[in-house]
């Protein structure tokens, strides 16, 4: 059953824990920890905001330093691009590393990745490329923020800058690709006839979860009883849902309530989730720049459809303060990753949906902080 009222915090999906998915194959973790600069993200407890929430625990998963990146985007670019490269050599099914890879196609010159992005992705996808000696070209929306532009630049990456939405720069950067025979589109959202990489990127980022997974049981606890996902197109909530649906979990195990927060200004999911299809939704301008999608990506919509338990949207001034609550409890949250604890605090507030999230006052809730404050500043 499913049931959305006409506030901003309805939408519920009662069966969503029956839900059953393919998980990412064992060995992503495996490969990232062979990576150079390789390090699990910290996990964060807050006793305050347990008892402000009212619930048991209240853990935040920081992603605010990945691979010397201050976002979680590495993970999933990293796979991404192993995967595509070992397809394109002799033998694919060998256990590649990044340093195989390096070598074997580095320095040739005639490579190059491109993608389009909010600003981390594209960092992501350039500092791949800078450690494998290749060539980037990232297409950005010319209104992001500078310091993300600077981000990208730094991975030594041609920035190109376009007046568009990100939906439409994601088109034009896919143009660019096609009329290039040496390039490669990197993309993390998927479309029609543009999905093999976008699932890896899904693969990748599931090393998230499976540190999360140790870090948990090293606090006695089995998991999570609320799981808090920003999203964009829906790619990070797409790895959420296949580490806590998959089919590869017992009968037992327990089994979280997926939490989605989108910007009120993007909100493509929790529109097609009310509509149960895809719905494309204009955007506007917001602080969380990474999560300003129009779109929902085409792999993930089936997944997230039948598992996510709930979906809301926030305000940049709900936003805002909770960066500066994040801050004040020393935790390096940009717009994109605070968004997860204004979208929890924004849905605890509607005791319906705080219902049929199954939450208690002895609920285990984590946060997922995407990206630090450095990769996107803030401003009052």
């Amino acid at each position: 059953m499913t049931d959305y009222s006409s506030g901003r915090t309805g939408y519920i999906n009662s069966a969503a824990r029956g839900a059953t998915t393919t998980p990412a194959p064992a060995d992503v973790l495996r490969f990232h920890r062979r990576m150079p600069g390789y390090a699990p993200t910290r996990l964060h407890e807050s006793a305050e905001l347990a008892g402000t929430l009212g619930v048991g625990r209240v853990f935040i998963k920081e992603e605010a330093v990945r691979f010397g990146l201050p976002a979680f985007k590495m993970v999933g670019a990293s796979w991404a691009i192993h995967r595509a490269l070992a397809e394109r050599t002799e033998d694919p099914d060998f256990d590649w590393t990044f340093d195989d890879l390096a070598e074997r196609f580095g320095g040739t010159g005639g490579m190059t990745l491109v993608c389009a992005t909010d600003g981390n992705h594209g960092r992501a996808v350039a500092h791949g490329a800078r450690m494998l000696g290749l060539g980037a070209r990232v297409f950005v929306p010319a209104q992001i923020g500078r310091r993300a532009k600077e981000g990208i630049r730094s991975e030594n990456a041609d920035l190109v800058e376009v007046d568009a939405p990100y939906d439409d720069v994601v088109m034009e950067a896919t143009a660019a690709a096609d009329a290039d025979p040496a390039a490669m589109m990197v993309q993390d959202t998927a479309w029609e006839g543009y999905e093999q990489i976008p699932a890896w990127i899904v693969e990748g980022y599931s090393t998230i979860f499976r540190e999360l997974d140790a870090q948990l049981a090293d606090a006695g606890l089995e998991g999570p009883d609320v799981m808090v996902t920003p999203c964009g197109v829906g790619s990070l909530i797409q790895a959420t849902a296949a580490h806590y649906r998959g089919s590869d979990r017992s009968a037992d195990s327990l089994k979280p309530s997926l939490l989605s927060v989108e910007p009120d200004g993007a909100p493509c999911l929790l529109e097609s989730l009310k509509a149960g299809r895809p719905v494309a939704v204009a955007t506007g301008h917001t602080r969380m720049a990474g999560l300003n999608c129009g779109n929902v990506s085409t792999i993930a919509w089936p997944i997230l459809r039948d598992g996510i338990d709930a979906a809301v949207t926030i305000t940049d001034d709900e936003d805002l303060a909770a960066v500066k609550e994040l801050e004040r409890l020393q935790i390096d949250a940009g717009p994109c990753g605070a968004a997860s604890l204004a979208g929890l605090q924004r849905a605890f507030a509607d005791p319906a949906m705080r219902e049929g999230m199954a939450v208690t006052g002895q609920s285990v809730v984590v946060l997922l902080s995407t990206e630090s404050r450095e990769a996107n500043p803030v401003e009052d």
